[in-house]
């Protein structure tokens, strides 16, 4: 059975670079970020990844079904028995189809939700500062923000209500961080 954690904060937060680090320092660990993924498949050309373009060059969140799929396939075809997923869910429908998803699933279970915490304010320096991309402008990232704040309250909500809701400072040094959310995940598989 596959154990799944998902890491969930503002753009700029860090959680990408906290799961890649826990994934590099234990073999037993496999780490995606939706956000690679859709744009390592917008680079590729394909007629998918035009229409994930059409999306996320605004800002604004991919639709549904080939989100899922893309989640899906990364879980079952993860060469470990742990999956760390980054950037999901980013709405509320996203989480009621991947809990539809586990309900139906005899193969992966959710273990839990890891909070980034940061404000808006160290999220933007940081997002504004590193400037990845076409999509890493202040018009794009306050985009960005809305949708990701407007339904963090019912996401928070279903999954403290579950018991799997943990929240971590994302304010201190990478070093700080990566240590508590590793050590966190080792606890529980």
């Amino acid at each position: 059975m596959k154990k799944l954690f998902l890491i969930i904060g503002a753009p700029g937060s860090g959680k990408t670079t906290d799961a890649e680090l826990i994934a590099k320092n234990n073999d037993n660990i496999t780490h995606y970020s939706t956000g690679d993924m859709f744009r390592a498949e917008v680079a590729s050309g394909s007629e998918l990844g035009k229409t994930i373009e059409s999306y996320i060059s605004k800002g604004n969140l991919v639709p549904i079904d080939i989100v899922i799929d893309t989640i899906t396939t990364a879980i079952k075809k993860a060469p470990t028995d742990v999956v760390i997923i980054d950037g999901y869910p980013r709405s509320v429908e996203q989480m009621v189809e991947l809990d539809k998803y586990l309900k139906n699933s005899d193969d992966v279970e959710l273990i839990n939700v890891i909070e980034v915490e940061v404000s808006e304010d160290v999220a933007r320096d940081r997002v504004l500062g590193r400037a990845r991309g076409a999509d890493d402008n202040n018009e794009v990232f306050n985009n960005r923000m809305k949708v990701y704040l407007e339904p963090l309250t019912d996401i928070q909500k279903f999954y403290k209500d579950k018991g799997i809701h943990k929240v971590i400072n994302g304010e201190r040094t990478i070093e700080e961080i990566v240590s508590e959310m590793e050590q966190y995940i080792k606890s529980k598989i």
